[in-house]
């Protein structure tokens, strides 16, 4: 990623921090003063009503209070008519240990003792990645199984003719859709008949759970009346699906990012080429408007060699008729066509110069004109006043 960008994702993320906090500020900070005016009159009225207790002492003792509350101590219970109740029984103590390597930490119990959390911490090094990989793999098979399942729906839609954009389109829907049907309306309505909660309070308690925010003022489990042992124990297996789920959903999206990336990208090259070859091209325009433009400077070319003069026959001796040769099929040209002229004359020069080798070749014939494969050739006859002339003929 590059600077500008890292900088620039940095910066939209503090605006949107600084505008949640604007925000929960202006809705949550008028509620704590009425309750802590509340909680100032209630104090009032019980020294106006219990004169013997001093101010002090009351103080403390709420101090106390909350320090219990803190602790783990529920105020609904006493030792009389829950005598079996504990916060660390084997069911609740496996959904803390779940909350730990889960990393969601609703904050409702908490360790008091130096030794546990000591061991809390070696505990959270091992167990979160083992989470991890257990988290990956069940996403996976999670994802496989949706993904399954609604491709044999996208094979209906095929057989209707449905087109294919608006088939990958319904299918993305029909995952989400499916996957909050499964993992949030349905716990919804669980914990409003278990738990007596509005739905506006379980479903926050199910998307600060399933985003591993875990505030701790609603815990599912947590009412000591609740008397199933294993009821907390399956709300973390839901938990684990919860969150394979919508991690397979942010892996889908990170792919999906990445793909739109790319293809971004690959326009942006194309538009780059285009302009550069629009520039260019009104470039030419422009200096052709403008002048005639200097020609190219001449290229080196090999310097044309005449081919050398042929030896000369004498008369008395006419050449013997050679025997009539087969006549070869001409070679294919050793070389393509290319590209660049001066490649174009350094071949014609390497041609020519081959031809002159053989010994008394013409010259290369113009191109459109056939030359014969054998052409006669009569026999070079001296010339001058030293010249031979037969003894028979007069002169």
């Amino acid at each position: 990623m590059r600077s500008t960008t890292l900088l620039a994702l940095l910066a939209l993320v503090l605006l949107y921090l600084v505008s949640g906090a604007l925000v929960f500020q202006a809705l949550e900070q008028p509620q704590e003063q009425q309750a802590q005016r509340a909680l100032g009159e209630v104090r009032e009225k019980f020294l106006r009503d219990h004169p013997c207790m001093s101010d002090q002492d009351l103080g403390l003792f709420i101090k106390e209070v909350a320090d219990a509350l803190g602790g783990g101590a529920n105020p609904d219970i006493n030792s009389t008519s829950h005598s079996n109740y504990s916060a660390w029984d084997l069911g609740r103590a496996f959904f803390f240990s779940g909350t730990i390597i889960t990393t969601i930490g609703y904050g409702n119990a908490a360790l008091r003792t130096d030794t546990g959390r000591l061991f809390c911490i070696f505990y959270a090094l091992v167990g979160i990645p083992l989470f991890g990989i257990l988290l990956a793999g069940v996403g996976d098979r999670l994802g496989s199984s949706l993904r399954r399942g609604i491709g044999h729906i996208e094979a209906i839609f095929l057989k209707w003719h449905v087109p294919k954009e608006l088939v990958r389109v319904l299918s993305a829907v029909l995952f989400l859709l499916i996957g909050c049907l499964l993992f949030v309306l349905t716990p919804t309505f669980v914990f409003c008949y278990v738990e007596g909660w509005s739905k506006l309070e379980a479903i926050y308690f199910v998307v600060v759970t399933l985003t591993t925010v875990g505030f701790g003022d609603y815990v599912a489990g947590a009412d000591p009346n609740q008397n199933f042992a294993a009821y907390q124990p399956l709300v973390w297996f839901w938990i684990l699906l919860g969150l394979a789920y919508f991690a397979s959903v942010l892996t889908t999206i990170g792919n999906w990012l990445r793909v739109v990336s790319r293809r971004t990208r690959a326009e942006m090259g194309g538009f780059t080429a285009q302009a550069a070859s629009w520039t260019g091209t009104v470039t030419a325009r422009v200096t052709q408007r403008g002048g005639p433009a200097a020609p190219p400077p001449p290229e080196k070319e090999r310097p044309f060699l005449p081919p050398p003069p042929c030896t000369a026959q004498p008369a008395s001796r006419p050449p013997s008729p050679a025997p009539p040769e087969k006549a070869e099929p001409p070679s294919p040209p050793t070389a393509s066509a290319l590209d660049y002229p001066s490649e174009n004359l350094a071949f014609i020069d390497e041609s020519s110069d081959t031809q002159s080798e053989r010994g008394c070749a013409p010259p290369r014939a113009p191109r459109g004109r056939r030359r014969p494969a054998n052409p006669s050739r009569k026999p070079a006859r001296p010339r001058g006043p030293g010249r031979l002339r037969d003894k028979d003929v007069p002169v």
